[in-house]
């Protein structure tokens, strides 16, 4: 493709970021007039740059309504009007900042355009500054030669934003200047809004060094807090409901640390439609379920031992479910999964299985009964020991509400279930749980 096409369109051989390369490199002074500036993708140019005397960014930015109307009804002088109007335009562009970096890529490449960015700031090489007065959302690139050089200077125009996008990707349509004329003319038009502008140079420092994640003082705990926020985010922002709006029975315990079960458990009952809940005996695994289904949307099916819907059991789901309100719910014994199937289950969103580990094996009755009943439900297995024997014994009780072969679950090791139980069982496959401990225990942390 000739190297003399007017048009730039980021298609093959024709991008945008390339002929700036060559034009920058000749360049004395380089003016960028954007609707919007991003920081992450000033790594792409900022090498080109390194010969240039001057950089000069001009964003098009506007104040919010809320600032430009208290301006106009404001009766204080021209001046405290002006103090008013600059003071928000540099805390939007502080924000605009905060915002771009937390949704760019945390690359080296978007850092180390960052910090050659501050690092020309603070030598003077490059300012930035924000037009007030009304939005603009003109593309426009000025590169002004040396003296002595061919010409005076390329304009270029057109729909690239100075963004990775506009620079590379998008499929834009941008026209080269030659003209001494149109160089002047953008020059001058350029120069009348640098000099109505706010200059948020030092804006910018101080936001990406103490608001940001490009921050080089941050501690290694704080990252390490910074960490487990993100990680946990979800759940630390769930509202306090099983407190604040779900009944609970005179004088019951409320333990954190069973609340903060209920919230895990729901979390992992929405994204997979199913959870374990295998505390050890005595901590509560039935009120934790309890509460738990107080939160779900729907009837609930319980299937227990005998003795565990016994109303004569003070701790039985019979008692429990009265205890904390839950009146639609169906609760059966597992012995009696054919009456479940015969009243019909379309009326039930969720199945409450407990002592889970005994449906563990797949080749009995029971077990097919019981995954018929799972069907489409959201299934809640309640047990202390849900591994009993092998690992095939937790395979049986996920594919209760997983499809063996395209699991949801996040590890892409364990899409297919039935592959990696079975390549798992075969590496345990003659080492004791107590005499080969340690092996044991390296095969299944693999």
């Amino acid at each position: 493709m000739t190297t003399d096409l007017t048009f730039i369109t980021n298609e093959e051989n024709n991008k945008l970021v390339d002929r700036f390369a060559a034009l920058i490199k000749d360049s004395q002074y380089f003016d960028c007039l954007v609707g919007y500036f991003y920081t992450s993708g000033f790594h792409s140019l900022y090498r080109s740059l390194e010969n240039t005397e001057k950089i000069r960014i001009l964003i098009g930015i506007s104040t919010n309504k809320e600032t430009y109307d208290l301006i106009q009804e404001s009766q204080h002088s021209v001046q405290t009007e002006l103090q008013l109007s600059h003071k928000e335009t540099k805390e939007d562009f502080s924000n605009g900042i905060v915002k771009e970096l937390e949704d760019s890529d945390d690359t080296i490449e978007v850092a180390d355009g960052a910090f050659k960015f501050i690092e020309w700031i603070v030598s003077n090489k490059l300012e930035i500054r924000v037009y007030p007065a009304e939005k603009i959302h003109s593309k426009l690139y000025i590169m002004t030669f040396k003296e002595g050089d061919r010409d005076t200077g390329r304009v270029i125009t057109g729909s690239s934003n100075f963004t990775e996008s506009g620079l590379r990707n998008n499929l834009e349509f941008n026209v080269e200047l030659k003209n001494r004329s149109d160089h002047e003319f953008a020059l001058n038009q350029f120069n009348n809004l640098w000099d109505k502008s706010v200059d948020v140079s030092d804006e910018y420092v101080e936001t990406i060094k103490t608001k940001t994640w490009l921050n080089d003082e941050i501690t290694p705990y704080e990252l390490y807090l910074k960490f487990l926020y993100e990680y946990l985010e979800d759940q630390i922002n769930q509202d306090l409901e099983d407190v604040e709006d779900f009944y609970r029975p005179p004088n019951f315990m409320d333990l954190k640390y069973q609340r903060d079960a209920v919230n895990n458990a729901k979390t992992k009952l929405e994204e997979f439609g199913g959870v374990f809940i295998s505390d050890v005996v005595g901590l509560g695994k039935t009120y934790i379920a309890t509460m738990l289904a107080q939160r779900l949307d729907g009837r609930t099916i319980v299937i227990a031992p005998p003795v565990l819907i016994d109303r004569d059991n003070p701790g039985s789901w019979t008692n429990v479910f009265e205890e904390f309100g839950i009146r639609q719910a169906y609760i059966e014994s597992r012995g009696k999964l054919d009456d479940i199937i015969r009243r019909g289950t379309e009326k039930y969103k969720n199945i409450i299985i407990d002592e889970a580990h005994s449906f563990r094996n797949e080749s009995t009755q029971s077990y097919e009964k019981l995954a018929q009943i799972c069907r489409g439900k959201r299934v809640i297995l309640v047990s202390a020991t849900p591994l009993n024997n092998t690992p095939l014994d937790i395979l049986s009780q996920i594919k209760l509400f997983q499809d063996s072969h395209k699991s949801t679950l996040r590890n892409p090791k364990v899409k297919d279930l039935e592959r990696y139980f079975n390549g798992l069982q075969s590496k345990l496959k003659g080492l004791d749980r107590q005499q080969d401990k340690e092996e044991y225990l390296s095969v299944v942390k693999e």
